[in-house]
């Protein structure tokens, strides 16, 4: 191996050995915990050192870094606590996630360090977000990323790339091609010569270095973090290297030639690096001895005091609520709650004095073009992205004319790249950027799903990293578009904790609930309903203000039977009590679907003892089987009848109007309402 000292002076020189040889030295210590089941899982990283620890000395401490399960450098390169780190492995509340992740799969603000999902791809996207905050905020910073060769047959990867060179961002994407996905040899992952040319696919610039070299990859790395930060663009860089051990321990490595692990450990980045100092006498025996020495004891002191942790007591309060970040103290905006029996008193205090005259009438579609525009004059560093959403003004128009009024930076079109977006989004969070991001059509926010429920929601919980974005999520049937334009998914996302859940029925309560969610540090799922945008109309306050998130709203008294619903559903109940006045109906809209209004939910119950359950979304696994389920465990001695549900039928949504009118739920509302007063 050719180690090129440049103008490296011996401190320097040591520094580096140092931060390989610590590395090596953990994992070898934790390779024997591992035997004596002090720790349960280790993924090692031996015979790849000289990437985490090189790349990370060449980047500025504060500039993030997205690592692997296999990058202990850039841990400990980073000067984070070992002990901590011991207490992390361990499952310890002590440690950097109080027990809830394992090995090296969070992350800390402090060292400027995000972590990883088991999923590999996501990351990539996260640190598309970080650089394009670092341009926008005009900072000199580069993100850096890293992923294996396995990773880059995923779609993430591809995303990632295209977004990046597409944007002109500062991001550095690092491949360690160590030569197997688990057992899967690269020659079955890929079938180019070389990773790096997929640089030239993207429109950037690539490198492939020796990943064991670790001269090599600190001044390379230095380069192209110059590079990206003085043009403003990405950079892929393969190193290569080989992984010595297993997958993760349990998994050995008997499919492995064994020629190619004695080639390899010929190359130890470690042995081969001290080698070379030995021969430039830049250390002696001695002094590797004692550096190894004072190494060992850093390790055994810092062990000593969390060996023995004790064990976790959970705290059931404390897992409920870290889930979410808390919100603000003070509300950013004036909260309105409005319900039938005080609406007039709260409207009146963010509506104009008498003398102005009263809230304008608006469409939702209005509403939520205002609540954005806003909440953009609100938050300057708040970002819209999303298809055609700049000078086109998105497929609905909510967003026509905003690229004018604030930039084509703050408002971007992106690549059909939803996955990359929605880790895009993460990425501006953790710079301090809110974001909202447009899904074109609800249904299409399967390609961003992993996103979504593993990385945006899980994030607090893990590590206490807010994602302050929304994303919202034109929906509904009822237009003619078929089963890819028109699916209500809303029940997919109330089952993941971290999310929250919102679906607006009203123009008022859409711009309130859409500000709420702007201002809410947590992720929030807005849902808008595709049919209503221009059907509907009411009042619509012009302050800014928030409906907060949560709290249902009772829109109209009644007696004989309570239909609990929300969205379209809303104006169905409205709609067919209007038609008879016979039956005295109480309605709740719901407006929020995680967390629900279980309160209010429960007072509809206790005022009639009939209680209906509508919504458009498909009977099965709807959130009003959820619902129905909480009323018969808490609320059953209020009950005259049992809990019906009306749903949509369990089909895909039909294009033809006349199959589409059948399949949604309002077809079968005079039955089910028949039906339950009947009891």
């Amino acid at each position: 191996m050719n180690f090129d000292r440049k103008d490296f002076n011996n401190g320097e020189l040591i520094r580096f050995y140092r931060s390989i040889l610590l590395p090596r030295m953990i994992e070898e210590k934790m390779l024997l915990l591992l035997r004596q089941g002090r720790i349960s899982k280790w993924f090692s990283g031996i015979g790849q050192e000289a990437i985490a620890a090189g790349a990370t000395m060449a980047m500025a401490e504060e500039e993030w870094i997205l690592p692997l399960h296999r990058n202990l450098g850039v841990f400990t390169t980073r000067n984070m606590p070992l002990s901590k780190l011991f207490l992390q492995w361990q499952g310890s509340r002590d440690g950097y996630s109080k027990g809830r992740e394992r090995s090296f799969h969070f992350g800390s603000r402090e060292h400027a360090i995000c972590g990883m999902i088991s999923h590999l791809g996501p990351q990539l996207g996260v640190a598309d977000g970080i650089a394009l905050a670092c341009k926008l905020d005009k900072k000199n910073k580069a993100s850096l990323v890293f992923t294996g060769d396995g990773g880059t047959s995923e779609g993430d990867f591809h995303e990632a790339l295209n977004v990046a060179s597409v944007w002109d961002l500062p991001v550095i994407f690092l491949v360690e091609n160590n030569g197997y996905g688990l057992s899967t040899p690269v020659s079955e992952q890929y079938r180019c010569e070389s990773l790096v040319y997929k640089a030239e696919g993207y429109g950037m610039e690539g490198v492939r270095i020796d990943g064991n070299n670790i001269l090599t990859v600190y001044d390379t790395l230095k380069g192209i973090r110059e590079y990206c930060i003085k043009y403003q663009r990405p950079y892929l860089i393969e190193c290569m290297t080989f992984r010595m051990r297993g997958h993760e321990e349990a998994s050995g490595v008997r499919y492995v030639p064994k020629e190619l692990l004695e080639d390899w450990a010929k190359k130890d980045p470690v042995v081969t690096y001290e080698a070379w100092l030995l021969e430039q006498q830049v250390l002696n025996e001695e002094t590797v001895d004692r550096i190894r020495e004072e190494i060992r004891q850093q390790i055994e002191s810092e062990l000593a005091p969390v060996l023995d942790h004790r064990a976790i007591v959970p705290d059931t309060e404390e897992e409920i609520r870290d889930v979410y970040a808390p919100l603000p103290a003070h509300p950013i905006a004036p909260r309105l709650t409005p319900d039938i029996d005080d609406n007039s008193d709260q409207e009146a205090a963010i509506t104009p004095s008498p003398s102005q005259g009263p809230a304008p009438h608006k469409r939702i579609i209005d509403a939520i073009s205002e609540g954005l525009r806003q909440s953009m004059q609100q938050h300057a560093g708040l970002i819209l992205m999303g298809q055609d959403i700049a000078g086109y003004g998105g497929a609905f128009k909510i967003t026509e004319g905003f690229m004018d009024e604030f930039g084509k930076d703050r408002v971007r079109n992106t690549p059909l790249c939803e996955s990359a977006i929605v880790g895009c989004a993460l990425g501006l969070s953790l710079e301090g950027h809110k974001s909202v991001m447009e899904m074109q059509f609800a249904d299409f926010v399967t390609a961003g799903f992993n996103q979504i429920v593993n990385n945006l929601a899980k994030i607090h919980y893990r590590w206490g990293q807010t994602a302050d974005t929304v994303i919202r999520m034109p929906t509904g049937a009822g237009v003619g578009a078929g089963p890819f334009h028109s699916q209500s998914n809303e029940a997919w996302f109330v089952h993941t904790p971290g999310l929250k859940v919102v679906y607006p029925s009203t123009p008022m309560d859409a711009k309130g609930l859409l500000i709420a969610a702007i201002n809410d540090p947590n992720p929030v799922l807005y849902f808008e309903h595709k049919a209503l945008y221009r059907s509907i109309s009411g009042p619509v306050p012009e302050a800014y203000y928030e409906i907060e998130i949560g709290k249902a709203a009772r829109v109209q008294e009644g007696e004989d039977i309570s239909i609990i619903t929300y969205g379209a559903g809303v104006h169905w109940a409205m709609a067919y009590a209007a038609e008879h006045p016979d039956i005295s109906l109480d309605i709740l809209d719901l407006r929020t679907l995680l967390p629900l209004d279980y309160e209010a939910i429960r007072a509809a119950v206790k005022r009639t003892g009939r209680v209906l359950l509508l919504h458009e979304d498909t009977l099965i696994g709807g959130i009003g089987g959820e619902i129905a389920a909480w009323i018969g465990e808490n609320c059953f001695e209020w009950l005259d009848a049992p809990v019906l549900r009306c749903a949509s039928l369990d089909t895909p949504v039909p294009f033809n109007m006349e199959l589409e009118n059948n399949f949604l739920a309002k077809s079968r509302l005079d039955q089910y309402v028949h039906k339950l007063m009947g009891y």
